[in-house]
């Protein structure tokens, strides 16, 4: 009888402490309502004429945002990036008394966050209207529905905060690219002719690498187009080469991992420009196929979105403080100098120096993040281009994808092809140092 009675007083006390536990259900159960929104963002991206870098620090920031509402609401399996990366200090706290939709929260706070660090307000504002009428539609309680809009503005505010303090806006007023037209230097390409894109990102502050400089890639080959036998000019050769002679799967390739946000067309007197995502956009689809393909849950959603595009932040700052060290001329420029004046790459060339390659820096970052989060040898169909008709790519790990890309930079004559290996190897020290520091899932 006295173990019974133990037993019964036992459940009861469980019972009566489950009652003060937020209500568990949940509106947005499904990943798939995070990685829309991420889609969401990238589409504003698309229409904004952001850059592929300060693109990436919205995803960036919003991510976070979204990933310290999981962490915060299931501790004993995310932990808080507070303390973990550079100046985020310690994050507000969920009460465990008020009943939050957590998911919901989340996807408010990337909203908030990824409209407010760059674009103008009420970017995201018709999106956000559209969550919040279906929880209300669906019958979302109204303490649950304020308890979920509070917490999500605690969080925003708090990374916000944070996210002002990178240098990003010292860097608007900061002086421009002064283009010096000597030999080997980069100048602005045809048919834009646009001036260099964020040549002082270097002084952005980095998330989890100890500076811009922490790994310096190997000196690009000097330039030297008078030694016909010397390794620069065989480079230069070997793209125009390749260039000349594409075989239309490489022109796929190149065409798949193109990227560029705003391609200019030009015919005539007529000019018009395309848009399309760039590549932290491509990579941030990336993430949302694998997360649907592993049928992870919405917590580990947001953790591997939330990581890969941290290591592409940090890449990019990387990479573009060697593009402004060096300052190397585009093949474009060299053979139309020196071999064919009327020659043109087959992609259209980016407004900014060739060493090292941007894209493959941040793709195989990227790729160590996936790795991380997914596990290597994880096979998955690139769906990412059909809007743009350029059909499907598939790969045998995110490490194929990365290396894939690679080789389509060289493709589309827009890098020399030492250029995209020694790129992808020091985006994947990036991405591995990240990776090995930071802890996500416990």
């Amino acid at each position: 009888m006295k173990k019974l009675l133990i037993v019964i007083v036992a459940f009861l006390l469980a019972y009566s402490c489950n009652q003060n536990k937020p209500l568990q259900k949940t509106y947005f159960a499904d990943p798939f309502s995070y990685c829309k929104t991420v889609k969401e963002l990238n589409e504003v991206v698309k229409f904004n004429n952001f850059s592929p870098i300060v693109a990436c620090r919205n995803y960036t920031y919003a991510n976070i945002a979204a990933y310290e509402c999981i962490a915060a609401a299931w501790p004993e399996k995310y932990q808080s990036l507070a303390g973990q990366i550079k100046g985020l200090p310690s994050m507000p706290s969920l009460d465990s008394i008020k009943p939050v939709d957590v998911e919901f929260a989340s996807l408010l706070a990337f909203c908030k966050v990824g409209e407010a660090v760059t674009f103008p307000e009420g970017s995201m504002k018709d999106y956000v209207d559209s969550l919040k009428n279906l929880v209300k539609e669906e019958g979302m309680p109204e303490e649950m529905f304020a308890n979920s809009l509070a917490f999500s503005d605690t969080i925003a505010k708090a990374i916000l905060a944070w996210s002002k303090k990178d240098n990003y806006l010292q860097t608007r007023s900061a002086p421009r690219y002064t283009v010096i037209d000597s030999p080997g230097r980069w100048v602005p390409t045809p048919p834009m002719y646009a001036s260099a894109i964020e040549p002082h990102w270097n002084e952005i502050r980095t998330i989890v690498l100890d500076s811009a400089s922490q790994y310096k890639p190997p000196r690009p080959v000097p330039f030297n187009m008078e030694d016909k036998d010397g390794p620069y000019y065989k480079q230069v050769i070997e793209s125009k080469n390749a260039i000349d002679s594409l075989t239309n799967e490489q022109k796929h390739i190149a065409m798949f991992w193109n990227d560029l946000p705003n391609e200019l067309h030009v015919s005539g007197h007529v000019q018009f420009i395309t848009k399309k995502f760039s590549p932290p956009g491509h990579w941030m689809n990336i993430v949302g196929i694998a997360s649907k393909k592993s049928k992870a849950d919405f917590a580990k959603t947001v953790a591997a979105y939330t990581l890969t595009s941290i290591c592409m932040f940090d890449a990019f700052i990387h990479c573009w403080d060697e593009k402004f060290r060096s300052n190397m001329a585009r093949p474009e420029t060299v053979i139309n100098k020196y071999i064919d004046p009327e020659w043109r790459p087959y992609l259209q060339t980016p407004p900014f120096p060739e060493y090292t390659c941007g894209h493959s820096t941040v793709s195989s970052a990227a790729a160590e993040a996936l790795t991380k989060m997914y596990g290597d040898n994880f096979s998955y169909t690139d769906t990412s281009e059909l809007e743009f008709g350029i059909p499907n790519r598939s790969f045998t790990s995110f490490r194929q994808a990365s290396d894939e890309n690679n080789m389509a930079r060289f493709y589309g004559g827009i890098h020399f092809h030492p250029t995209c290996l020694i790129s992808t190897i020091y985006g994947r020290k990036v991405g591995g140092l990240i990776v090995g520091k930071l802890k996500l899932e416990k």
